[in-house]
C-alpha cells in the first residue's frame, strides 16, 4: 500500500519527535527486561511486567500499602486521556517507572508512571479495511530484552525499541483479508514472543505462532485444528476442518518448571450452526499444553465438544501448586463457561448441561441446540464469564472471578463459506424483558464452593485484581472501580470514573508509593493513598 505525500511527511516528523523525547527523557532508567527477571516477576512487586502479572496467570500483587484499614482514602493522582476514542480492554505493563500501553487501533503509548505523561507514541498503519467481530480492541503488550511486542489487526507482530517506539521488525503472521487478527497481549518466553490468532467468527484455521525476539523470525506454529493424517482430524466431518476457526485470542500461561505453554482455544466455526462439522471438532473449546521450545501438544482437554452457542475455552488459566486430594499437584484452574480432569463445578447459572460426567464431559440436556424458530438457553453467547482476568490469592487462596447472568435466544442457519466474510451460521436475541445482571465470586479453587459473592447491577466485563493488602479490585459497567475486603467480600471503597469499564486493574509502586490502575472508556485513571501517613495504618 503506498503513502501519500502527506504520509510520509507524519511519519518523518513522528520520527524526530521521537528521538526529541529520548534526549529529554534521558534520566529515566531504560532496564532490559530479562527472562530471568520474567520468571521472578514476584519478586518485583513495584513492576508489573506481563500481562496477568506473572507467568501463573494470577493477578495479584504482593504489594500492600494500599490495604483494608486505609483503602477509603485512595485518590486519583492522574489520568492519561487517549486521543484515539473507544473502550480500552489494555492491561498496562509497567517497568521500572515506564508504563506501557496499547490503544485501539494499534496505537503502542510509553507512558511516565509517575504522570501518565506520553513519552512516544506508536500507531502501527492497518489497512482500509480490516475484519474483525468485536472491535479494534487491543488488550496489551509484552515486554523483553529492550523491546516491547505487540501483535495487530491486520495480523502483524511488531516489535519497538522500548525507549523510542521505533520499529525493530514488523512481520506478516497471516492474510488479514481471510479474516486473521490479532487483538491479544503477547507472551514473552525465553528469547521467544508467542501470539494466539483472532478471527473465530469468520472460518479461519486457528494457530498459536512463536516468533524469535530478537529477528521476528517464526519458530514455530501449532494449527488448532489438526489436518488430515494429525490426531483430532477425525473429529472434523468432510473437509470442514479448513474453516474451523478455534481462535486462540486471549493471552496463555507458563509454566518454567515443566516448560509447558497453556492457552485457551475459542469457538469452531460456524459459531452457531454444526451440522457441517459433526464431530467434537479439536482443539476447539479447549485448553491446550505445547512444548515452548518446539510447540508439540503434549496434551489437551476440551471443555465442550462439538460447540454451537460460541462458548470459547479462551479464558487465562491459572497455575496453581497445592495439595489435591491429599497428594501435591499440579494444578490448572480455568472459570470456563460450561490434563488430568479433577474437578467441575457450576458457578454461575446455565441450561443446556445436568452436569458434567466423570471423565469431564458436559451431560447436554435435550432441546439445547440452537434452532431455526429460536432455542432459549443459558448462559449467553457471551459466557457465564468472558475474556475479563480472574485472580488467585495466595493469602486468602480463593480464586476471584467476574461472572455474568445473562441468557439468550439462540437461531440456527445454514450458511455457506465466504472467504472473509462472517461465518456465524445463526445468530441470537435478547429478551427485551430480562435484565443482565452479575457478580464477583471468591471460590474455592479445591471444592469450587463459594466464598462469598459481590452483586453487580449489570454483567461485568471487568477483570479481578488481588493484593497483599488484603483486597480485591473490580469494576463494573456502571463505571465504577470498586476494592472489596478479599475475604469477606465487604465494600470497602469505590470511584465513579465516567465511563464503563472493560479492562483489568493492575497495580505498581514507585518511591515506595503504591497505584492502582484501571483503564475507563479511553481514559486511564491512576490512584494512591491520599496521604502517605495514612499507608501507615493498619487493617481494621
Amino acid at each position: 500500500m503506498s503513502l501519500s505525500a502527506k504520509q510520509k511527511t507524519m511519519r518523518r516528523n513522528f520520527s524526530v519527535s521521537c528521538l526529541a523525547l529520548t534526549i529529554f527523557l534521558g534520566d529515566f532508567v531504560w532496564a532490559q527486561v530479562t527472562f530471568e527477571r520474567l520468571l521472578k516477576a514476584r519478586q518485583e512487586p513495584h513492576n508489573w511486567l506481563t500481562y496477568s502479572g506473572d507467568y501463573a496467570g494470577w493477578h495479584h500483587s504482593q504489594l500492600k500499602e494500599i490495604n483494608a484499614g486505609n483503602v477509603e482514602h485512595l485518590a486519583v493522582q492522574w489520568v492519561y486521556q487517549s486521543s484515539v476514542q473507544g473502550k480500552f480492554e489494555v492491561s498496562p505493563l509497567v517497568v521500572d517507572g515506564i508504563m506501557y500501553i496499547s490503544e485501539i487501533n494499534n496505537r503502542a503509548v510509553a507512558l511516565d508512571a509517575r504522570t501518565g505523561r506520553a513519552l512516544w507514541k506508536y500507531q502501527h498503519e492497518l489497512p482500509e479495511k480490516v475484519l474483525y467481530c468485536c472491535g479494534p480492541v487491543n488488550r496489551g503488550l509484552a515486554a523483553l530484552g529492550d523491546k516491547v511486542f505487540m501483535a495487530t489487526l491486520d495480523a502483524h507482530v511488531v516489535a519497538l525499541d522500548a525507549k523510542t517506539g521505533r520499529v525493530m521488525w514488523d512481520v506478516e503472521a497471516a492474510d488479514y483479508r481471510k479474516g486473521y487478527a490479532f487483538t491479544l497481549a503477547p507472551l514473552a518466553i525465553k528469547d521467544r514472543v508467542i501470539v494466539g490468532v483472532s478471527g473465530g467468527e469468520f472460518g479461519i484455521r486457528g494457530f498459536i505462532d512463536a516468533y524469535e525476539a530478537e529477528t521476528g523470525k517464526r519458530i514455530w506454529r501449532f494449527y488448532t485444528i489438526p489436518g488430515p493424517g494429525e490426531p483430532g482430524n477425525e473429529t472434523w466431518s468432510g473437509d470442514s476442518w479448513k474453516r474451523g476457526s478455534a481462535p486462540a485470542w486471549l493471552t496463555g500461561a507458563y509454566d518454567p518448571e515443566l516448560n509447558l505453554i497453556y492457552w485457551g482455544i475459542g469457538n469452531p466455526g460456524p459459531d452457531i450452526y454444526g451440522d457441517d462439522r459433526l464431530g467434537d471438532n479439536l482443539y476447539s473449546n479447549c485448553v491446550v499444553a505445547l512444548d515452548a521450545d518446539t510447540g508439540h501438544l503434549r496434551w489437551y482437554f476440551q471443555f465442550t465438544p462439538h460447540d454451537v452457542h460460541d462458548w470459547d475455552a479462551t479464558l487465562v488459566p491459572v497455575l496453581l501448586d497445592l495439595y489435591f486430594g491429599g497428594h501435591p499437584r499440579k494444578l490448572l484452574v480455568q472459570a470456563n463457561r460450561n490434563g488430568q480432569f479433577l474437578l467441575a463445578k457450576q458457578f454461575g447459572h446455565q441450561t443446556w448441561a445436568q452436569g458434567i460426567g466423570p471423565n469431564g464431559r458436559p451431560v447436554v440436556l435435550p432441546g439445547s441446540d440452537p434452532s431455526p424458530e429460536g432455542t432459549y438457553v443459558c448462559p449467553s453467547i457471551n459466557g457465564v464469564t468472558n475474556w475479563m482476568s480472574p485472580s488467585y490469592s495466595p493469602q486468602t487462596g480463593f480464586f476471584y472471578v467476574a461472572v455474568r447472568d445473562e441468557c439468550q435466544v439462540y437461531f440456527t442457519t445454514p450458511q455457506p463459506y465466504e472467504e472473509g466474510r462472517l461465518f456465524w451460521g445463526g445468530t441470537t436475541k435478547n429478551i427485551p424483558d430480562e435484565k443482565d445482571r452479575g457478580a464477583l465470586l471468591a471460590l474455592d479453587p479445591l471444592t469450587g464452593e463459594m466464598k462469598w459473592e459481590f452483586k453487580y447491577y449489570s454483567a461485568p466485563w471487568a477483570g479481578v485484581l488481588s493484593t497483599a493488602g488484603a483486597l480485591v479490585f473490580s469494576a463494573d459497567m456502571e463505571g465504577y472501580l470498586i476494592a472489596l475486603d478479599a475475604k469477606t467480600g465487604k465494600s470497602l471503597w469505590n470511584f465513579q470514573t465516567g465511563n464503563a469499564v472493560f479492562a483489568s486493574p493492575i497495580t505498581y509502586a514507585l518511591s515506595g508509593k503504591q497505584y492502582v490502575v484501571i483503564p475507563a472508556g479511553a481514559a486511564l485513571f491512576a490512584f494512591a493513598l491520599l496521604d502517605p501517613v495514612l499507608s501507615s495504618r493498619g487493617h481494621r
